[in-house]
């Protein structure tokens, strides 16, 4: 599909999905479908992602499956399932039924539903995420403070390469969360990020790539940066007590 104008693909996607939701998904209320491919900036390895929804299911899924030669990630939920997941995600910082659902064409016969959902779930994300408060945040300066502290020293590069790649999620966090920002997961962060502070990115960026090929100084200073503007290092004192269900009995 390498060959095919952009255009072409995004419209063969859209009848694709068309035809999934009428047959794979007969009685469904309405659907979201979006993805790179809907968006017109699809390769031949991207893949649609849909949002279904019933109008009562007993519980929600997730399928994976191909139509027409293209890869469906299917989400499949009724209003009070989608709902859940919709507060979940927002509540994480990380929207991605939010962005599904806020980005997607409509399909489907209930469309006044599917409209104002879809309103709904736009006001929350131009909103922003909550502030960074509570056990959450403790947990990411200190995880931010425990990567970062691990980078310390001399190390052989293949472990400092390990450390990064973990640093990685965790400071991307740190830095959009902690401007107010959404963050995002794989390749959603770089993109986030670049929205965000298009220098800060091209900062993160090669210090990641400086870091992943075994010199870690200029990732470790970014991550300490960062830090210090949360008030520094966060190690003493941290707490996190284990749930009350967490006993076996022998």
């Amino acid at each position: 599909m390498d060959d095919i104008p952009k255009h072409i693909l995004a419209e063969r996607a859209l009848a694709a999905a068309r035809r999934c939701v009428a047959s794979r998904f007969a009685g469904a209320a309405f659907a979201f479908v979006t993805g790179s491919l809907i968006r017109g900036e699809g390769t031949a390895f991207s893949d649609i992602d849909l949002v279904v929804v019933f109008p009562a299911l007993e519980r929600a899924w997730r399928e994976s499956f191909t139509e027409k030669g293209f890869p469906v990630e299917a989400f499949v939920h009724d209003p009070q399932t989608l709902a859940h997941y919709l507060h979940r995600d927002a509540d994480s910082g990380y929207p991605i039924m939010g962005n599904m659902v806020a980005t997607g064409s409509i399909l489907g016969p209930d469309l006044e539903r599917a409209r104002l959902i879809q309103a709904n779930v736009a006001a929350t994300l131009a909103a922003g995420p909550k502030p960074l408060a509570g056990p959450a945040y403790d947990a990411l300066r200190y995880q931010v403070t425990d990567l970062a502290d691990d980078l310390r020293g001399t190390r052989p590069p293949e472990e400092i390469a390990a450390i990064a790649a973990l640093l990685y999620q965790k400071l991307a966090d740190l830095i959009l969360l902690g401007r107010g920002a959404w963050t995002g997961r794989g390749k959603w962060a770089p993109r986030l990020m670049r929205e965000l502070d298009v220098q800060l990115a091209a900062e993160f960026d090669v210090a990641f790539r400086l870091a992943a090929a075994g010199d870690g100084a200029r990732f470790l200073a970014l991550a300490d940066r960062e830090l210090a503007s949360h008030g520094g290092r966060y190690f003493g004192g941290y707490r996190q007590d284990a749930p009350l269900e967490a006993r076996r009995l022998e």
